[in-house]
């Protein structure tokens, strides 16, 4: 099957377990989820949707949100939006008011017993706070950068790599060139991004930050000091684009229809402009300078302490939603200072999962179904993809998700060590951890030396998340009902002719959520 063709059996098996076309109101994607609003998320399937092949997982928050992986994502998204597209012109949006029985017939008496609207509303409403509402939309700027950063960072990593060498000298100011063109310009695309989700013309919010990075301002005086060009940074334009949506909102309200078209993108541009010059870059330069300064601070002094801390709790982060403020962080390390000391002790959280999910491997001998799921996840989370690890084995079974977490706390504390020692490690971009984090890896003390104390973080998490999950991660309890073979159910369903309802259920309980 030809790979587009395979992209849209995909998207055409997965459109009608979540309710089809007329029950998704909204369709987006991050580096590994399709991220779909839902009218009724009763009419979901969930097991059926973890069958689907390219799935690897779902996960219910203020979207649904099915785990394909990065790359099919980006293939597969375009793909269901047709196909939604073609389905809405086929059919009429579903009455609400006409659900409850269509529900009952897609959602089974267990599924709605264990997922009931009480526990549903109350997860919503759990993350559906102010604040991780605002973390998302800060989220929502960032992620569409992250492609670019992938693509200059290793582009970088490699000229940096053929200048040590000294090999195609003639060629690597144009690879230079290539890296550095799109960080020069980031603030530009944040605030077209920042307008574009809160609601404005994005191209005023890019105007707005195009000014940061305008060599002009060089020549300008705030605070009884000159201004560079790019001080603030992303934080500047994130704040610039922002206010500049403020502005337009209230002009579009105030001013005249007939002017509007003149008027309001003048006012726009000259309001925020002069509050971001004149205000905004010296703040957020000086915010941006103490991220800097507190980053090397914290692990120059923290170290492995430091690195144990936020290794450990990186996947709580995550599943709480909160990791989402560590991006603009990131993004403004690496526009410091070329690569963000974050990142690489934040991806030892994933290999402390891959050590948690081997050991889990070993201590279940008899239950085939964990075990085929760990055989096919492993892969993806040796490359930092760890939501098939995390919902399909760690986190329903609870200790092994801790246990994971003392994997990525010892990661994290070994690289922590180095950096304390005066050897840094960062990432020239977000987005990619575990081995494929290895081509973005740059530091203070050559590639060699960085790539080293990585790989010496990746095995100590692997290590540890492997011997705390061996050791801790089971109770009696636990292996008493999860150490179990599949043949008797089997053979109960071949005798009996009726489906097999315990425990023991092929991937009922290590798939859910």
């Amino acid at each position: 099957m030809a790979p587009e063709d395979k992209n849209r059996a995909t998207a055409a098996a997965i459109l009608p377990l979540v309710g089809g076309a007329a029950n998704v109101s909204s369709i987006a994607h991050c580096m590994t989820r399709l991220r779909l609003g839902l009218h009724d998320r009763s009419l979901v399937d969930d097991e059926a949707l973890k069958a689907v092949p390219a799935v690897m997982g779902v996960v219910e928050d203020d979207t649904y949100q099915i785990v394909l992986g990065p790359g099919t994502v980006a293939r597969v998204t375009p793909e269901f939006e047709q196909l939604v597209e073609e389905g809405r012109t086929a059919a009429p949006a579903p009455d609400p008011a006409a659900t409850p029985d269509s529900a009952s017939a897609s959602a089974s008496a267990d599924e709605l017993a264990a997922q009931g609207a009480a526990m549903k509303a109350a997860r919503k409403a759990k993350n559906a706070t102010p604040f991780k509402l605002f973390l998302r939309r800060i989220a929502n700027v960032f992620v569409p950068l992250i492609p670019a950063l992938i693509g200059c960072g290793i582009i970088a990593g490699l000229n940096g790599l053929l200048v040590n060498l000294g090999w195609l000298t003639s060629v690597t100011p144009a690879l230079a060139a290539m890296a550095s063109g799109f960080m020069a310009l980031i603030a530009v695309f944040v605030g077209y991004n920042t307008a574009k989700e809160f609601g404005g013309t994005p191209v005023l919010g890019g105007a707005v930050a195009a000014i940061i990075v305008f060599p002009g301002v060089a020549n300008i005086e705030a605070f009884g000091q000159k201004l560079s060009p790019g001080q603030g940074g992303v934080l500047g334009a994130l704040g610039a684009a922002v206010l500049a949506v403020y502005v337009e909102k209230w002009c579009r309200r105030w001013v005249p229809e007939a002017l509007d078209v003149l008027v309001t993108p003048t006012l726009t541009v000259l309001i925020s402009g002069l509050v971001t010059i004149f205000g905004l870059m010296y703040v957020a330069g000086e915010v941006s300078t103490a991220i800097g300064t507190f980053a090397d601070w914290l692990l120059s002094n923290g170290g492995a302490g430091a690195g144990f801390v936020l290794g450990g709790l990186f996947l709580p982060l995550v599943m709480l939603g909160l990791h989402q403020a560590l991006i603009p962080i990131h993004t403004t390390l690496i526009e410091q200072q070329g690569y963000t000391v974050l990142l690489p002790i934040l991806a030892m959280a994933g290999a402390g999962q891959v050590g948690a999910a081997a050991a889990v491997y070993f201590r279940l001998p008899r239950n085939g179904s964990i075990r085929r799921t760990i055989k096919s996840a492993l892969p993806a989370g040796l490359l930092g993809v760890g939501e098939p690890l995390i919902y399909g084995v760690s986190l329903p079974l609870g200790r092994p998700f801790i246990t994971a977490c003392v994997g990525g706390a010892f990661g994290g504390g070994f690289i922590g060590l180095f950096n304390q020692l005066g050897d840094k490690v960062g990432s020239t971009a977000i987005g990619p951890s575990g081995w494929a984090l290895f081509p973005l890896l740059d530091g203070n003390h050559g590639l060699g030396t960085t790539a080293a104390i990585y790989a010496g973080g990746l095995l100590v998490g692997y290590l540890a998340g492997f011997l705390a999950t061996y050791f801790f991660g089971f109770s009696e309890d636990l292996l008493a009902e999860f150490n179990v073979s599949q043949e008797p159910a089997e053979s109960t369903v071949a005798a009996t002719g009726g489906p097999t309802t315990g425990p023991d259920s092929p991937a009922k309980e290590p798939a859910g959520v």
